[in-house]
């Protein structure tokens, strides 16, 4: 029978994507209030709402903060610049920056609105400093111009810094300290937070733990207050806290908070783990208990953690931390609050097209979740509860569940919910505790500025008690009661994330972060099971030799092909020549059926189609997936747009005058894809031919046949008729006799420029042959530009994954990272950092970030480029010690963005910098090169992104993010130059390229008058 650990592990388990209704229903009896109880509750809070308020008109930060609201521009404006102007270094993007944000915005409308005098003078300043910096004339700009920009910059500065006092406790743990001790903290303890951003090296992660050692240290030694103690992130103390790293960091985290524990309870200190994202809760339990059975630790009552009640997972895990201090003999500080990564969790669900939400998706449901919890914790014998939140209706319903009891805490954030918490401490006799973020404001007020502008702050209780429309019986409704009424049942505006997309179901996700779906993904990629391939003509295998295939990170053989000869060509194309007329005659419902049947079997055999990517292409487990999932999307996402696009049309003319445009099919299509989406762009070719009426002869890349094989066979299996499709695989030889056979009228191809060029020329070769459209995706030179506004360490995981994700083996990787001067050098410090943390391996290892490059040529290629650039290496790591085709992530510095003269398809990435009055110069030397695939900007100057967008002459620009992985109908992908002809794939004009236009015209008065005009005379009285 399992323990009581075990049990309520295993409740999680199964509540983790459960529907919100079920896991509602189980909630509501325990957060449900007899009318008795509410009257008292609701007579409590609204005592609590009278001192709220009464602080908000006091204090000028109060009332700054009341007038400039995340629901108002202004509000986000000032938010903006918080979160980036003191974190750059020179004074043209400063300059930059202030215009941005405060430029544009109505200061005006607030002037004099205040009740303060403080916050009618600042606003004074944001009205000046508007009229400086905004495009207009007169004696303010002539001022400007004298001694303008200095004045404002100092002013911002001071300003900005003004307002991370107001959210950070101090600059470090000492002037925290001093803080704390001061009167209008009297009464409260503080739970000190030393940092915001997780590690994101390995010297992050060390310097953290020091700093969490000074803090423990600073604390135990301090007298001027007794009770603080520390929050610390398990994500700081490790650049590689994640799921696929479970092994390694779970052992070694443990370890590090051990060391940390066993110092704060020698000197009396609490110490608690903070809660993070939902995919590290299942890693977070196993390093606290690991802490909790730690034999020197026995007895000590400092240790807890967080709970989010935004989670599906809330309540059962309350009983985990029970059933941890029962088993450990402890009571176990826990402190629970609402959550803090709601909006990053909802979208990150609907990116990886999860079964469902890890958590609630309406407020009043996180507020049941947070009162059925507290109420668990109230009764729990081994914990020490510790209620975080700032809403007056749950605070006074806590109070009335405790009755006389005073065995618990409340907690607030550092600048926030003045007024309830003082009530509590010095009327009403409870402790309360301040979570005080500790650091410069610098790092740290980027950091809790965008926690406030990505957590729903509009719905918030802090937000609503600002806002003077919402009454105070809305404030104080009964969260049970409005749960109860819709019956639990989603946010209406926030659809699953099978839902996603209309017209089309999203493709399916794995979650790889489930224990469970993670070993069985595992066992089907480590399969060893060989795949014998052959060419397909007219769905019969032809006869030859076969040729092994192989894994490149092990050199083991995965399967064999026998590749397609000329005869096997010719044969394929006779046949898809006679078949296609009856293919085009088909209901285009019907070729939509066949790519949705396609859809559905590729989902049923992705177990298969997994192993095989990762076994025949070397593509990580992730990338797997991905590329699944793709191939899908290109399925259900062509047929969906087919039903529309496809669809006769008349046009306007005279009356008596009949005009139809018909779309139809050109013939057979030839459908070229590259070995890098061995099936993504294998099948995104295939289907959008096939659903627009074409028959279709296609030729995967010669390193990966074995899983474009088994797309056919489900092609062919879905219902699209043998004759139609045939699968020729084979190296150049076949690709130029299917290019020059003159029965083609169409190519798909997506490759090398040399060989779209190649292809190009023999189309035209024969003078007698028809101008047929190639459709080509050719790569490119993709460059990110980084200005001294950009956050680093958002900028460094994005320059990781666009550069060295898939070995850097993708058409829209970046190759040349183009960074501001002024932030050149730390950035590369932090990016050379986040290189060593990458691991390269074995892709069927669920820890390798960087497998092999797909050949020995390709390897002997970029190797030898490697090696000639040596000298201008700026970092690089060891091969692993595996026979397979790997090639080590490496940075290399150029002196100008004219120096990378040509793609390198690889883990190699450049860089060069550029100055801060330099981004048109910069953008049109990117430019000059010729390619056009992908472009990246990070900055947080709107006017910056519209600038580059206006001038980049690319397919797909991507700001403030990576630069691949590009969504079916969400980023039509293709380039322009040299990287491609378009139209883009995944895109609402792809198709039109497949189809030719036929206009039907016909005079309808030929037989016998005009109808229509005389049914109308007949109406006319």
């Amino acid at each position: 029978m399992p323990d009581a650990l075990d049990l309520t592990r295993s409740q999680m388990v199964a509540l983790l994507r459960a529907p919100e209704p079920d896991v509602l229903k189980s909630l509501l009896p325990a957060a449900t209030l007899d009318a008795a109880t509410r009257a008292r509750v609701e007579g409590h809070a609204r005592l609590i709402l009278n001192d709220l308020r009464a602080a908000q008109s006091t204090g000028w930060i109060n009332r700054f903060l009341q007038e400039y609201r995340l629901n108002t521009q202004e509000g986000v404006a000032l938010l903006s610049l918080a979160e980036a102007y003191l974190r750059v270094p020179d004074t043209t993007t400063a300059d930059l920056l202030i215009k941005d944000k405060l430029g544009d915005a109505d200061w005006k409308a607030h002037s004099g609105q205040s009740g303060s005098k403080l916050v009618n003078s600042a606003t004074f300043g944001l009205v000046l400093t508007r009229a400086l910096v905004a495009d207009e004339g007169g004696v303010l700009k002539g001022l400007l111009a004298r001694a303008g920009e200095p004045f404002i910059r100092a002013g911002v500065a001071a300003a900005m810094r003004l307002m991370g006092s107001v959210f950070v406790m101090g600059r470090d743990i000492e002037e925290a300290l001093d803080r704390a001790a001061k009167p209008d903290n009297t009464g409260f303890t503080a739970s000190f937070d030393m940092l915001g951003e997780s590690a994101r090296t390995w010297d992050d992660a060390h310097a953290y733990y020091a700093s969490y050692e000074n803090a423990i240290a600073a604390v135990g030694a301090s007298k001027k207050v007794l009770g603080h103690n520390i929050s610390v992130k398990l994500s700081a103390l490790h650049p590689r806290y994640e799921v696929a790293n479970a092994k390694a960091c779970v052992a070694e985290l443990t370890e590090m908070m051990i060391g940390l524990s066993r110092k704060a309870a020698g000197l009396g200190i609490g110490l608690t783990v903070d809660a993070e994202e939902t995919e590290r809760l299942m890693l977070s339990l196993d390093i606290i208990e690991g802490v909790a059975r730690d034999p020197q630790l026995s007895g000590w009552d400092g240790f807890g953690m967080a709970i989010q009640a935004y989670g599906k997972r809330c309540r059962p895990l309350v009983g985990w931390a029970e059933a941890l201090g029962a088993a450990t003999g402890r009571k176990l500080f826990v402190r629970l609050v609402k959550g803090a990564y709601w909006d990053s969790e909802i979208k990150k669900a609907q990116v990886d097209g999860l079964s469902d939400y890890p958590l609630f998706t309406r407020k009043a449901a996180t507020d049941v979740s947070y009162l059925a919890c507290a109420r668990d914790m109230l009764d729990a014998a081994h914990i020490y509860p510790a209620f975080a939140g700032h809403n007056a209706l749950t605070v006074a319903t806590l109070i009335d569940w405790a009755g006389p009891r005073r065995d618990f805490e409340f907690q607030r954030l550092h600048g926030m919910g003045e007024g309830l918490h003082e009530r509590l401490v010095r009327e009403e006799g409870f402790a309360c505790r301040t979570y005080a973020p500790v650091g410069g404001h610098r790092e740290l007020l980027a950091y809790l500025v965008r926690r406030l502008l990505e957590n729903g702050a509009n719905s918030s209780f802090v937000h609503q008690l600002a806002d003077a429309t919402i009454t105070e019986d809305m404030l104080l409704a009964d969260p049970a009661t409005r749960i109860a009424t819709v019956e639990g049942r989603p946010h209406p505006g926030i659809r699953k994330p099978a839902e996603l997309f209309p017209g089309r179901v999203n493709s399916a996700g794995i979650d790889l972060n489930d224990e469970a779906t993670l070993k069985s993904v595992m066992e089907a990629v480590t399969k060893s099971e060989s795949l014998a391939a052959t060419a397909l003509v007219s769905g019969q295998p032809v006869t030859g030799d076969p040729k092994p295939v192989i894994n490149p990170a092990t050199g083991a053989k995965v399967g064999s092909v026998i590749e397609a000869v000329a005869y096997d060509v010719r044969r394929a194309i006779a046949a898809a020549t006679a078949a296609a007329p009856a293919w085009n005659a088909r209901p285009v419902e019907d070729r939509a059926a066949c790519l949705e049947r396609l859809a559905d079997l590729l989902e049923e055999n992705r177990p298969e189609l997994l192993r095989l990517a990762v076994q025949e292409a070397g593509k990580t487990v992730g990338d797997a997936v991905a590329e699944v999932r793709e191939a899908v999307d290109f399925c259900r996402y062509y047929a969906n747009q087919a039903r529309t696009s496809l669809a006769p049309e008349i046009l306007p003319g005279p009356t008596g005058e009949r005009n139809e445009l018909r779309l139809v099919g050109r013939g057979v299509f030839a459908c070229i894809s590259p070995w890098n989406f061995p099936l993504a762009i294998f099948l995104g070719q295939i289907t959008a031919a096939l659903v627009t009426g074409n028959a279709v002869v296609a030729k995967p890349a010669p390193q990966t046949p074995l899983i474009a094989y088994r797309a056919i066979q489900l092609a062919h299996k879905a219902g699209i008729p043998a004759d139609v499709l045939h699968f020729l695989p084979g190296g150049v030889e076949v690709g130029d006799a299917i290019i020059s056979h003159t029965a083609i009228n169409g190519v798909a191809f997506t490759g090398s420029m040399p060989t779209a060029r190649t292809i190009a020329r023999n189309l035209l070769k024969d003078d007698n042959r028809p101008i047929v459209p190639l459709i080509a995706e050719t790569g490119g030179l993709n460059a990110m530009i980084v200005d001294s506004s950009a956050l680093p360490e958002q900028v460094v995981a994005d320059v990781v994954t666009s550069a060295f994700r898939s070995a850097g083996q993708r058409c829209s990787a970046l190759r040349l990272l183009v960074v501001q001067e002024d932030i050149a050098d730390g950035l590369i410090r932090l990016l050379t950092g986040a290189m060593d943390t990458l691991v390269l391996g074995d892709p069927s290892d669920i820890r390798t970030d960087v497998g092999p490059v797909i050949d020995g040529a390709a390897r002997d290629k970029l190797e030898a480029y490697r090696q000639s650039m040596k000298a201008n290496w700026v970092h690089t790591l060891e091969k692993p010690a595996l026979s397979g085709t790997f090639v080590p992530p490496t940075l290399i510095r150029l002196e100008k963005v004219e120096d990378l003269t040509q793609e390198w398809f690889g883990p190699v990435l450049h860089v060069v910098t550029w100055k801060a009055s330099e981004l048109e110069e910069v953008v049109a030397r990117i430019n000059a090169q010729g390619y056009g695939l992908t472009m990246g900007l990070h900055s947080r100057i709107k006017a910056t992104a519209d600038a580059v967008s206006d001038m980049a002459r690319v397919g797909n620009l991507y700001v403030n993010r990576s630069m691949i992985g590009a969504v079916v109908g969400s980023q039509p992908f293709g380039g322009e130059g040299l990287s491609g002809t378009g139209p883009k794939a995944g895109g609402p004009h792809f198709l039109m390229r497949f189809v030719s236009e036929r206009t039907i015209s016909t005079d309808t008065t030929s037989a016998g008058g005009n109808a229509t005009l005389l049914s109308l005379a007949e109406t006319d009285v």
